[in-house]
């Protein structure tokens, strides 16, 4: 009875949790538009790939396969992307991190529920997008069977939890430094190049794609946009599959969450002297 309990009162916090960050992500529907529309990458590298075609078939890519994959890319990406280190900065800055600390929720939890609340207020845009998308690219209309998009959506929510993981390892970067935010930028530059965003991995030369594979960068973007496409996947030595890529984000997730725990309680004994 008593686990019961704490069962239904964990859900009773989730759910009102949830509930205040979408309540206050409502807000800024204009906002969050504007970052569903930054996100355009994929479609810029689209762009390029169609005009360089031999390049993309060489790659093993139609047409049609590869507009898919960059779509898939951006909804992959769309649904993946994390801020904590921003709001984790802005907080520690501004001295509303120490009330967070005293509360029984830990703050981490805070900052899950705020990005899956942005995620559900940017669904619609994304949704949107995806049709405008297929309206100029009708050669490239494709639905996964539903197996493949359980495991997209599976994917997908794997790669915010690995991506999230990470980013709150540079965010606990601020209980020692000012600007971990500087940090995050210097993760970026690989992140931009090996998860697939602006390249599918099989267009890389077969040294890079074997290193990429060893990162957890492929598994943020193109593993689940692989997925989300329904395109078989790509044989060959240093090439992922389903099984696994899902081994892979099991892995990454198995060594981060307690580095994070490290990390997050030193930081918090940190900050605890340091107020004292």
């Amino acid at each position: 009875m008593a686990a019961r309990r704490r069962l239904w009162h964990g859900l009773r916090v989730a759910r009102t949790l949830w509930a205040t960050q979408y309540a206050y992500m409502l807000e800024y529907r204009a906002e969050i538009a504007l970052w569903a529309l930054s996100g355009v990458v994929p479609f810029i590298m689209l762009g390029v790939w169609s005009a360089a075609g031999t390049a993309a078939q060489a790659s093993g890519f139609s047409q049609p396969e590869l507009a898919r994959y960059f779509l898939c890319a951006f909804v992959a990406r769309q649904f993946s992307v994390v801020w904590v280190v921003w709001q984790f900065e802005e907080d520690a800055l501004q001295g509303r991190l120490s009330p967070y600390l005293l509360q029984p929720l830990h703050p981490l939890w805070r900052y899950v529920a705020s990005h899956q609340a942005e995620q559900a207020t940017r669904l619609p845009f994304v949704l949107v997008i995806a049709a405008l998308f297929f309206l100029l690219q009708p050669l490239a209309f494709a639905l996964p069977g539903p197996g493949r998009a359980l495991l997209g959506v599976l994917a997908v929510g794997l790669a915010f939890a690995i991506n999230f993981l990470l980013q709150s390892l540079i965010a606990a970067c601020c209980f020692w430094t000012e600007r971990a935010s500087a940090l995050e930028r210097l993760l970026y530059i690989p992140y931009l190049f090996l998860s697939g965003l602006v390249a599918p991995l099989e267009s890389f030369p077969e040294p890079v794609r074997a290193w990429a594979l060893r990162t957890p960068f492929p598994l943020m973007v193109a593993f689940p946009a692989r997925l989300l496409s329904g395109d078989p996947f790509p044989t060959g030595p240093h090439a992922l599959s389903i099984a696994g890529g899902f081994g892979a984000m099991a892995l990454w997730i198995v060594l981060l969450v307690p580095l994070l725990v490290l990390v997050w309680r030193a930081g918090v004994r940190r900050y605890s002297a340091m107020g004292a």
